[in-house]
């Protein structure tokens, strides 16, 4: 059986579609490096190093990267150039594949967590919104009855944005006025989904960055009262990070990491971007899974990351 026969034709295409600019990037830089040299010497890493970290992998992830393939050209001085992408697809792959997160390949939910509750965090402006969505749609597409809370109360657009997509998806969508507390609104999301015997519900949380005792504060309230409804709620806190603007994606996560626990990301906006490689980089320096990618508009356009598929589609020919 073929690497991509589990993995559909569409979503091969839209995965390779949505990397095409990064993968450009980075090998046409990469090609250019090379051109000439016959082998791995030092001028090639430094070049490697310099293509890794302008395309958002990170320091300390490209310093791994680097160091791992100098241990392998040291072990073979006939190390030719036209190896080093394999070489370099290999040592990506053992990266990510050392995130020991749970590898899923659909949107169905554990047996034993019923309704499924994710609390979805972020700033505003990295497409939460229309992340959560599209999550509705594939949860409700995998024949789940799926609720939805807006409970970010501090913007009228985020409430009426939800709601649109609370109609696209025809999932239901539980509200109050602009400026309610989230809480009371997460509140009711859960005890209206539980009487109606919802599978999955998503609550939305404002976008706000503001400082970290505020922002952990909001965030604990939330969580303590969606726990007298369902007590060990949420199952999953996915944290939404916009793939294009690279290292601020970094900074972001390591804010909301200070303010709460997060189980799982979701990075978005890559096909727009030359800047996939954030995804190496976020993955390996937080262990937290990466759980979905966001590769266009399309409500089918948010993808399970599928570490082997994405490392393949990068280096594929």
């Amino acid at each position: 059986m073929g690497f991509f026969d589990f993995f559909s034709k569409e979503k091969k295409e839209t995965l390779d579609k949505g990397l095409s600019k990064t993968k450009e990037s980075v090998f046409s830089k990469i090609s250019r490096a090379i051109v000439g040299k016959s082998t791995v010497d030092a001028d090639v890493l430094d070049e490697l190093e310099e293509i890794l970290i302008t395309s958002d992998v990170g320091v300390e992830t490209t310093l791994k990267i680097i160091e791992r393939i100098e241990k392998r050209v040291a072990n073979d001085k006939y190390l030719g150039t036209s190896e080093l992408q394999k070489i370099l697809r290999e040592e990506i792959s053992a990266l990510l594949a050392e995130n020991n997160s749970e590898e899923i390949s659909n949107f169905e939910i554990p047996a034993d967590k019923k309704p499924y509750i994710i609390m979805v965090i972020g700033v505003n402006g990295v497409g939460k919104t229309t992340t959560i969505g599209k999550l509705a749609y594939q949860y409700k597409k995998a024949g789940n009855n799926v609720y939805l809370g807006a409970a970010d109360t501090f913007r009228a657009a985020a409430v009426e944005q939800l709601e649109i997509w609370s109609e696209r998806v025809g999932v239901p969508i539980v509200k109050q006025q602009m400026g309610a507390d989230p809480a009371s609104v997460a509140f009711d999301t859960l005890s209206s989904a539980k009487s109606n015997n919802a599978d999955v519900v998503i609550i939305d949380t404002a976008g706000r960055l503001h400082n970290k005792i505020n922002l952990m504060n909001e965030l604990t309230k939330i969580k303590n009262v969606m726990k007298k409804v369902v007590p060990d709620a949420p199952h999953e806190i996915l944290l939404v990070l916009d793939g294009s603007t690279g290292q601020n994606a970094f900074e972001q996560a390591k804010q909301f990491s200070n303010a709460t626990e997060i189980t799982s990301l979701a990075v978005t906006k890559l096909d727009g971007t030359a800047k996939g490689g954030v995804v190496i980089g976020i993955s390996d320096q937080f262990k937290i899974p990466v759980k979905y990618i966001g590769l266009g508009e399309g409500i089918e356009d948010l993808q399970i990351f599928d570490k082997q598929a994405f490392v393949a589609s990068l280096f594929e020919e």
